[in-house]
């Protein structure tokens, strides 16, 4: 398990995203220490921490991550984005 820091710098991410996706429940730590409040991700998790960054890149809204990450039709959801970017680009 990797605390905050490290996971940050293995995702090239910052702690303070790290804490945002936490609070807003995109990417919640592995675990938390109850003492410390300490968080500690794993490996796994850096899959996990990709596919939101990838998104992000894209212009997806948090909400609309949050929805994909919990199975909705992201097909749906992508389709909408490209027809944004093109309308974009035609203006």
């Amino acid at each position: 398990m990797y605390q905050i820091g490290e996971f940050s710098k293995l995702g090239r991410t910052t702690i303070k995203t790290l804490r945002y996706y936490d609070s807003v429940g995109l990417l919640k730590p592995e675990r938390t220490d109850r003492f410390t409040n300490y968080r500690f991700y794993t490996t796994g998790q850096l899959f996990q921490l990709h596919t939101i960054q990838s998104l992000r890149q894209i212009g997806l809204s948090v909400k609309e991550i949050r929805r994909i990450l919990a199975g909705s039709d992201a097909e749906s959801i992508l389709q909408k984005r490209r027809a944004e970017l093109r309308a974009e680009i035609d203006t």
